[in-house]
């Protein structure tokens, strides 16, 4: 028989320590992209990307420890395989253990170190990440969802783990499910557009399969569209064959690649849509869905030292070096699709474990291709998913679930907002609770039309930029709110969003006209950040900073829009009147920064060298800040010695080497 069952896990790691107070106006993962594609290929590029991930707030506070933290896990067991899920972590599947061969399927991440990959920040490495809504990771994928148990006609139990996405303000449903015979893990994906407007969608599967020597990817496709990583800001978009590429290597064994990139498949129309990686012996994990699913992808970190050093700081010492299988709705993950007004989408994919010749895995890529799709039809036909897809939705997609933890109560709010309106709620089988503190000042406002004024210590909590609270805000300053502070500063923030900056600025002005916060001070810097003037962005931010001087999301931001302008003097200014125990990581980082510029060389090494190597939680992916700091050092202290040093030359100590797009020296 199948089993769900609900469990709590402890893991060995970090503590997230909460989300930021502020609203995050600011996407790092912004990026540039230059494309070189054909007339014909009709990719969506740049569709859909965000300018930054409002209303939520930023999870940048998590540290490197290495305690024990539990977290919730729901179970799915039959006679062949084990599917360990977290819906504390946007119900990422965790481990798929294969217990007719003794092996996980999924990369088993022994920890929980969470890095700043993600547009809210915190992102974790391992097993399957389910990615809603928009390019840039789930903004679910560190926060609970709704986990519940549904009973299928049969008796058979199914895990729903659902969520309202406040970006695109859909609603998607997770329905995992393990038949007793099955040796694959079924997952049934449904997201509703319950708008009368279309809206930018993305989703992508994020499956982390170990990277090891002699493995091999298989994916029925002849091209691949490849996204090299040129800089921290800068991406470049390709058409390369496969497996060759353009190189000296063949690109579908993941460790003969050098750097770190992605390859988007490039699947032909009509094609079985599957994607597996096989060790030398012809097994490993196998993947497929039904057609909406229509992209598979390969990401590798690469064999240089950044990618080496990434791999370790995202796991453990002890962990195995990982990469990425990925499979989307669109093509490539540099686009979203347009999503159809009151529509709803819907697939099936299926995980399990794949077995052929291993002579047919490492030989002709055609033959290799034939034999996994011919041992899949085997093992799991094409017209079996098909035929699922649509029995399951009269089976068990809108029956209601027992909810045994509960996700967000944004749902909630949505629910009353939409009863307010006389619509009909959310996707009215699944339950989305109670509201809970960050929904309940503006369910104030959506009773009364005014909000409750604020103390200006006190953190605004919640953000909403939604059209509709957006209107409930504009009437609110005309009326009961016309000198509150608090009602300024939360319209101000729906103009910027808007990208409306010079009302944006007038909004900020009023309410610190009204009453001075830092929040309103936070609010005016980014307008004229965007507005190109840094450097009273930057003194906004400092003082603003100085009012909240233990609140380490902020002195980070000002200390970045600091560094920008390159006013070091300032950064030393502001670090030291920061409480001391936030003077660690990104913020120790940027007093080191400041040192060596100011001509303190022997200082800034030595905090970059310290204890090892300075530990930044939360450094970028693409970032290249510790190497470049430490090359600037060498060279300048060469330089002090009459002699000249080649940036290229320098050694870079392995702990501060995190730069993706450089290979090994040869």
């Amino acid at each position: 028989m199948t089993e769900l069952r609900f469990e709590k896990k402890i893991f060995k790691g970090a503590h997230l320590n909460g989300c930021s107070d502020l609203p995050a106006m600011r996407n790092s993962m912004h990026t540039k992209m230059q494309t070189r594609l054909d007339e014909d290929d009709e990719l969506f590029v740049g569709y859909g990307n965000l300018k930054n991930i409002l209303p939520y707030q930023m999870q940048d506070r998590y540290d490197r420890a290495e305690d024990d933290i539990e977290f919730h896990t729901a179970v799915l067991e039959n006679d062949y395989l084990k599917a360990t899920f977290v819906p504390d972590l946007g119900g990422r599947l965790w481990s798929l253990y294969d217990k007719v061969n003794g092996k996980d399927l999924v990369t088993n991440n022994p920890v929980f170190r969470p890095g700043n990959l993600a547009l809210r920040d915190a992102w974790v490495c391992g097993g399957v990440e389910w990615n809603i809504g928009m390019i840039g990771h789930s903004p679910f994928t560190c926060s609970p969802i709704f986990a519940c148990k549904v009973t299928a006609d049969d008796g058979m139990p199914v895990l729903r783990m659902y969520e309202f996405e406040r970006v695109r303000q859909v609603t998607y449903q997770m329905d995992f499910f393990l038949p007793e015979d099955s040796h694959f893990l079924f997952a049934r994906m449904r997201i509703v557009n319950p708008s009368t407007d279309a809206v930018p969608m993305y989703w992508w599967s994020t499956i982390a399969v170990p990277e090891i020597d002699g493995y091999r990817v298989i994916v029925p496709a002849k091209d691949t569209f490849t996204n090299d990583y040129i800089s921290q800001t800068e991406r470049g978009l390709t058409k390369v064959p496969v497996p060759m590429g353009t190189k000296d290597f063949d690109l579908t064994y993941p460790t003969n690649n050098p750097i770190a990139i992605d390859y988007f498949f490039n699947i032909p129309k009509g094609q079985r849509k599957f994607e597996t990686q096989l060790d030398p012996n012809g097994y490993g994990l196998i993947h497929t869905s039904t057609d909406r699913q229509q992209g598979r992808k390969l990401f590798v970190w690469g064999q240089g030292p950044g990618g080496h050093r990434w791999q370790r700081f995202l796991t453990s010492e002890d962990g195995l070096p990982y990469q990425e299988m990925q499979a989307g709705l669109a093509q490539t993950q540099t686009e979203c699709l347009p999503m159809p007004p009151k529509t709803a989408w819907e697939w099936l994919e299926a995980y399990g474990a794949m077995q052929i010749d291993g002579d047919k895995v490492n030989g002709e890529w055609d033959t290799a291709v034939e034999t996994v799709d011919s041992r899949l039809q085997q093992l799991l036909p094409r017209e079996k998913m098909d035929e699922m897809l649509a029995s399951t939705k009269k089976d068990f997609v809108f029956k209601k679930g027992e909810v045994i933890w509960s996700g967000s109560g944004w749902g909630a709010l949505e629910n009353e907002r939409r009863l307010a309106a006389g619509l009909s709620p959310l996707s009215e089988h699944l339950d989305f609770g109670e509201l809970q503190e960050p929904q309940k000042q503006w369910m104030h406002l959506l009773q009364t039309g005014y909000m409750s004024e604020k103390c200006p210590k006190e953190a605004p909590g919640s953000y909403m930029v939604q059209d509709e609270w957006f209107e409930l805000l504009k009437a609110a300053v005309k009326g009961a709110d016309v000198g509150n502070w608090y009602t300024w500063l939360h319209l101000g923030i729906c103009y910027y969003w808007r990208e409306d900056y010079e009302r944006a600025q007038a909004c900020f002005e009023r309410s610190l006209s009204q009453q001075e916060s830092a929040w309103g001070l936070y609010g005016l810097a980014n307008t004229l950040r965007v507005a190109g003037e840094l450097q009273k962005a930057a003194t906004l931010l400092a003082k603003a900073s100085a009012m909240r001087p233990g609140d380490i999301s902020l002195a980070k931001e000002a200390l970045v829009t600091l560094a920008d302008c390159k006013d070091y003097r300032g950064i030393l200014s502001l670090v030291q009147r920061l409480d001391e125990e936030i003077r660690i990581g990104k913020v120790e980082y940027f007093y080191a920064c400041a040192l060596a510029h100011l001509g303190d060389l022997d200082t800034a090494q030595a905090i970059l060298l310290k204890d090892g190597g300075i530990e930044i939680p939360d450094i970028r992916e693409g970032e290249t800040s510790t190497s470049e700091l430490w090359i600037y050092i060498q060279v300048e202290r060469a330089r002090r010695e009459g002699k000249t040093l080649d940036p290229e030359d320098v050694e870079i100590p392995h702990e501060l080497d995190f730069r993706m797009n450089v290979s090994n020296k040869k």
